[in-house]
């Protein structure tokens, strides 16, 4: 074990969105991979308790937090304003840039100008989308607009008679975008208080199912990582260009992790195709950030040591 910091830090972890199994896993990984890089660390799971989460943070105050939850409540800018009026240094996104990023549709319409291309898509409310009529030819996707981890994403195929039927619950509103044939590809972003932003490497993902979905993503053996893509220089260039394009245009910090498609039946770069931001990736195991660290030297202690030290508030 390395010489112990004097800097301490909480890790949360947990909260009450469909990602607590996850986060708790993340959460879990830091917090260990922190004690072994020499911090003094107090795991935090949090709950729907702001009480609760306050006394864990004043009693005693951190001097650094880093934020494992995922989805609604913790990376959508509402555990980030908590952080931000106690004045705690905090890894990952600030307030505006979290809220943001959780909003596929907002995220499409702020990247669209800067040259980010994504499927084309609408937003629909919970009663157009159980209507039973297709708002677009299928094949298409149908996914929560403010959700993360691919929760809630379906693919509605040609013969269907409904987009989802009557079970949709991931909110009052879902994003219909076309359906991209062709590779999954992934790119994590470092970037840290200086400004500077680093693509780290191109991963494809490979699944049984015809969506990259919530028990692909997250169960053993439903999905191959492949570290770099075996894709042609130019196709990685770019996606790698559009993640740290993507990551500075919506104001991100930390870590990033941004998804496309590439139908690779077209040619140069006209099939890649911006799907979202995760501007809290996991941390997993499985997760898809860690692997491309270590894929280019940087070990998952030397990364989530990096996150603490670049943890930041009031930059917003």
């Amino acid at each position: 074990m390395t010489t112990p910091h004097k800097k301490h830090v909480a890790v949360l972890m947990g909260g009450w969105s469909a990602e607590r199994e996850v986060s708790l896993v993340s959460g879990a990984g830091v917090a260990k991979a922190l004690e072994e890089e020499g911090y003094r660390v107090t795991a935090v799971d949090v709950q729907r308790d702001l009480e609760g989460l306050l006394r864990a943070l004043t009693d005693p105050r951190p001097d650094a937090v880093f934020n494992a939850l995922h989805g609604r409540g913790g990376e959508d800018g509402t555990i980030q304003g908590v952080l931000e009026f106690l004045g705690i240094p905090y890894t990952h996104s600030g307030v505006r840039a979290a809220a943001v990023a959780m909003d596929k549709a907002m995220t499409k319409a702020l990247l669209a100008p800067v040259g980010v291309r994504s499927p084309k898509g609408l937003v629909l409310t919970k009663g157009e989308l159980t209507g039973g009529a297709h708002p677009m030819p299928a094949p298409y996707i149908v996914k929560p607009v403010d959700e993360g981890s691919t929760v809630g994403v379906t693919l509605v195929r040609e013969g269907q008679n409904s987009p989802v039927g009557d079970a949709w619950t991931f909110g009052e509103r879902a994003l219909v975008e076309e359906f991209i044939p062709g590779r999954e590809l992934t790119v994590g972003v470092m970037g840290g208080l200086d400004g500077e932003c680093r693509a780290l490497t191109v991963t494809e993902i490979r699944f049984e199912a015809q969506v990259y979905d919530y028990t692909a993503k997250y169960s053993a053996g439903h999905a191959v990582h492949t570290v770099p893509a075996q894709i042609p220089e130019h196709v990685a260039e770019e996606a790698k260009r559009l993640a740290v394009l993507a990551h500075r245009t919506l104001g991100c910090r930390g870590v990033s992790r941004s998804d496309f498609r590439w139908d690779d039946r077209k040619s140069g770069t006209d099939g890649l195709f911006f799907l979202e931001i995760n501007n809290q990736p996991g941390m997993t195991p499985l997760s898809l950030v860690p692997e491309q660290a270590a894929a280019v030297g940087l070990t998952y202690g030397a990364l989530v040591a990096w996150m603490v030290e670049n943890a930041a508030c009031q930059l917003d």
